[in-house]
């Protein structure tokens, strides 16, 4: 039986209502240059413009004891190598301490593929340029740390959370006659039954406004995958059109942060063959939605601040040395210009990565394949990925979650219904997106795309479950000991 471990957990009460919390924002532009390669797929895209600019944006929270940072990054994934550079980084330039501070990815395709040159530059390899905009990003994404904390001052928080009527998301996964679950298929497919998994309709909101109800900043959370643009110029995919439409709405710069929620299995597409959502009609719907909300949001009277921290660790799934071989034999093809069946590159790819976590002495000629893979903190980890589970807390009604990797729809809501903090925000890819994807364990039988694509076992989910539900009780039961 798989059984979780909380390695370490870090608690912090702070704030009363004679001493306001102090929050602050920041946004820094971390955009690469043209010609870096793009991330996302399977093959080397290298960016040729720019459509919207790429953003790392922080709010930093300061009680009167302890202060927590939460920092969303307009990338793909957050690499665990990049994870703990930057808060390295921030906890030395800012004195918040790191395990205090979350990074998150909003999961945008049209982001750099930067983890190849982090490994080359990490490893003190010559400068390249690169190489050197992986120095560039890891101090941009710190400096927004450092700039939030600049400028944190009393404010008044509302909370809440309103539901999308618009159709944006829907279930990629359809259950098939044979009992296998197969990806992007739709309901028109001949063979299919019926949608694998419900949709999560919920738009978290936080709106942070200054003393005197200045809008300073609005943070959201909504589970839809963030692949809805494509092309070759750099773009920050529906949240930049959410952002768009609450500075145009409250006449202001505002700093929009979105949280990506659990949308493993949730993308853009309507499965019944309706034409395909564009991007700014996405972002523009969530942030009408977003709009119509924010008067009816419900003051947080005593924010009082808490952050809890858990590692989880999570079991791979193993590879052989004739497996790895293979692997190297397909990818190889590829590389000669050879087609080969999507799912054998997809599974080749995978079993890299695992041969360089998994093994002591992993096959030297797979890294020369590899940009998700190569990392200094991973390689030869063994035989279980170590996660973090982090809760941000804010008074008695609101909760950040952050969980690593790409969570299935499900897995969030779980922890959202038995979440004690009504407003729960639950955001995946933070701080490790080395798992890929994170299926339920029912998921994990029927298989499909991300099954495929998955490096951990099946319940490695819903040990992420349990350590959030774990930390959220944990922040209330606190804060039920403190009331006179």
């Amino acid at each position: 039986m798989l059984r979780w471990l909380i390695l370490f957990c870090l608690v912090s009460i702070t704030t009363t209502a004679a001493e306001p919390l102090r929050v602050g924002l920041a946004e820094v532009d971390i955009t690469p240059p043209l010609g870096f390669p793009m991330a996302g797929y399977y093959h080397e895209r290298l960016a040729t413009g720019t459509k919207n600019p790429l953003k790392a944006k922080a709010v930093v929270f300061l009680g009167e004891q302890s202060q927590a940072a939460w920092v969303v990054c307009d990338l793909t994934g957050i690499a665990t190598d990049l994870s703990q550079a930057v808060r390295q980084k921030a906890a030395k330039e800012s004195g918040i301490p790191a395990e205090h501070i979350v990074l998150s990815a909003t999961h945008s395709h049209t982001a750099p593929d930067y983890t190849k040159a982090l490994y080359e530059h990490l490893g003190k390899a010559a400068t390249t340029p690169r190489t050197e905009y992986t120095g560039q990003l890891i101090d941009g994404i710190a400096q927004a740390v450092v700039k939030a904390k600049e400028a944190a001052a009393p404010v008044v928080l509302h909370a809440g959370s309103a539901e999308q009527q618009t159709p944006v998301s829907f279930c990629r996964r359809s259950v098939m006659r044979d009992g296998s679950v197969k990806t992007w298929v739709g309901l028109k497919h001949p063979q299919a039954v019926r949608l694998a998994a419900p949709i999560d309709p919920e738009l978290g909101l936080i709106r942070i406004d200054s003393a005197d109800g200045k809008p300073l900043g609005v943070l959201s959370n909504f589970a839809l995958h963030l692949d809805t643009v494509g092309g070759l110029e750099w773009a920050g995919d529906y949240p930049y059109y959410i952002e768009q439409t609450l500075r145009q709405a409250l006449k202001s710069d505002v700093i929009s942060l979105f949280g990506t929620g659990c949308c493993g299995d949730i993308n853009h597409v309507d499965p019944t063959g309706q034409p395909r959502l564009k991007t700014d009609f996405i972002g523009n719907s969530l942030g009408e939605t977003a709009v119509q909300s924010l008067g009816k949001l419900t003051a947080i009277k005593q924010p009082t601040l808490q952050i809890r921290r858990a590692v989880v660790p999570l079991p791979l799934h193993d590879v052989s040395p004739a497996e790895v071989q293979r692997a190297i034999q397909l990818i190889t093809a590829v590389q000669k210009g050879e087609k080969i069946e999507f799912f054998d590159h997809v599974t080749a790819y995978k079993q890299l990565v695992l041969d360089q976590f998994r093994h002591a002495e992993p096959n030297p000629a797979a890294a020369a394949f590899l940009s998700l893979g190569l990392s200094h903190a991973l390689k030869n980890i063994g035989e279980t990925l170590p996660v973090e589970v982090h809760v941000i807390t804010l008074g008695t009604d609101v909760a950040i979650v952050t969980l690593p990797g790409e969570v299935f729809v499900e897995l969030g809501m779980a922890i959202k219904r038995a979440s004690p903090f009504r407003t729960t925000f639950v955001v995946e890819l933070s701080q490790v997106v080395e798992t890929i994807y994170i299926p339920t364990r029912s998921a994990s039988v029927g298989g499909g795309y991300e099954v495929t694509n998955s490096l951990v076992q099946p319940g490695s989910g819903e040990l992420l479950v349990e350590a959030a539900i774990g930390l959220l009780r944990e922040s209330a039961t606190a804060l039920e000991a403190t009331k006179p």
